[in-house]
């Protein structure tokens, strides 16, 4: 089959036209530019790369036109598909339709963690033997690529062994965006992943371009959670008041709960639970236990509390929902390096360690500030923070903002990545008073440096 690619650069869009290409198809894309790292990978899959929109590119007539999300209706190409005739999609169905067909999908879904607890599961599959497909918004470190076909489909058809249903033969990890599909398709992209095993990591408002208010977003992942089949399997996060109780009133099959030990989880009693044991400069390792019984100490390369419980999610998930031993995964998980773009060290320039990280929503700052304090308690800790996404330059987590940087001695602040004017428009100078006021010496983009005393531990910058 002939597949062409609207926007085909972006991280899902690329990941999915790799995946096409894998598969066989013969893949064309079209975007603007072709930067990296996106751009030279499409190359070296061997996906032909046509810059812009020209309707020209859809000669010699493809079989199929995957349009992304970021794509208007006004966008040329896409709309001379649509005018032309062509079948057409976006990148959700055309995922659940030409590659989650037959298979027996682990979609994670949730504000926070999900790129994360999508590699953490894709890994530990991968590496007790179950050949999983996968698709992830982020580069897994344990892998060259974001994204893999898994086992043939022949292969698959003869295994009859199953869990709860599930055949253990035929897992497709998928990070389960809550964004919309496209423009002629306004739905959840994660509502068309037919999920049989669904991991919630957590429920905050988010994405404030296309979720005006709470009660929008908290509407898309109870859509998600109907979508789940009787059958199925809901892992999801005690801790998260919002889960408990969209997972109450929504999922319609079995669930099952995890959290961290000193997790406040309401009535709920987690079946999966973490006593942290020994953080360091390393990582950190935990007691876990399933059910009420120790199930031996694991170990994780990755720092943070947040990562804990994104661990127990994902080991959650992949033994219970796909009968994988604990022995198996306590091994994989001591293998698992992390994600890209997820306190990534970039170098360590005359000892300091520099990192870079995605997040952006105020939860995730400080959950990875926090992380990064565990790993080096007794260094100055500088936080230089960008906000570009639609809900970071907003100003709807104004006071979340001067509170979610606690862990830093020092924030610098650079402008806002969008422009954004009047009440709507997250307040810099405002930040930079409130990050001051609290001991954090912020600078803005028109701030004033607040000068601050720090002592510098021996080796620290």
């Amino acid at each position: 089959m002939k597949v062409h690619f609207v926007a085909v650069c972006g991280t899902g869009m690329g990941s999915l036209a790799g995946l096409f290409q894998e598969a066989g198809h013969e893949v064309s894309g079209s975007d603007t530019a072709y930067d990296p790292p996106m751009g030279p990978a499409l190359r070296s899959w061997g996906v032909r790369c046509l810059e812009g929109f020209d309707p020209s590119h859809l000669e010699p007539r493809p079989d199929l036109v995957v349009v992304g999300n970021v794509c208007r209706r006004d966008n040329p190409l896409a709309r001379a598909a649509i005018d032309g005739g062509l079948a057409y999609t976006d990148m959700a169905h055309a995922l659940a339709t030409h590659v989650l067909e037959g298979r027996a999908p682990l979609v994670v879904a949730g504000t926070h963690g999900k790129t994360t607890t999508t590699a953490l599961c894709a890994w530990l599959l991968h590496d007790t033997g179950r050949e999983p497909g996968f698709l992830i918004g982020g580069l897994p470190r344990n892998f060259d690529r974001s994204f893999r076909l898994g086992a043939t489909r022949r292969r698959l058809a003869a295994s009859g062994e199953t869990v709860m249903g599930v055949s253990r033969a035929t897992p497709f990890v998928v990070e389960g965006d809550e964004y919309d599909t496209a423009f002629f398709e306004k739905t959840p992209k994660f509502w068309h992943y037919r999920p049989e095993v669904a991991i919630v990591t957590s429920v905050e408002h988010d994405h404030v371009d296309i979720y005006p208010d709470e009660a929008s977003y908290l509407a898309a992942f109870a859509g998600f959670l109907e979508r789940v089949p009787a059958h199925g399997l809901v892992v999801a996060a005690a801790a998260d008041p919002r889960v408990r109780q969209l997972v109450r009133e929504h999922a319609r099959c079995e669930v099952t709960w995890f959290a961290l030990q000193d997790d406040d989880t309401g009535d709920v009693n987690p079946e999966w639970l973490v006593a942290p044991a020994v953080a360091g400069p390393t990582g950190q390792s935990f007691d876990l236990f399933v059910g009420g019984q120790n199930a031996r100490r694991f170990a994780l390369a990755v720092p943070g509390r947040h990562n804990l419980r994104n661990a127990v999610a994902a080991l959650a998930a992949c033994a219970q929902g796909y009968g994988v031993p604990l022995d198996d995964l306590r091994t994989a998980l001591a293998r698992f390096e992390g994600v890209r773009r997820r306190q990534e060290v970039l170098g360590t320039p005359g000892g300091v360690v520099v990192y870079d990280d995605f997040a952006h929503h105020p939860t995730a700052v400080d959950e990875t500030l926090r992380a990064l304090r565990s790993r080096h308690p007794a260094a100055r800790l500088l936080a230089v923070f960008e906000p570009r996404s639609a809900t970071a330059c907003r100003a709807m987590h104004q006071q979340a903002y001067a509170h979610a940087f606690d862990a830093a001695d020092r924030v610098l602040l650079a402008p806002r990545g969008r422009a954004l004017t009047g009440a709507d428009a997250l307040d810099l100078d405002r930040l930079v008073a409130d990050l001051g006021a609290r001991g954090r010496g912020g600078r803005g983009a028109r701030g004033r440096r607040r000068r601050r005393r720090a002592r510098r531990p021996a080796g620290a910058w």
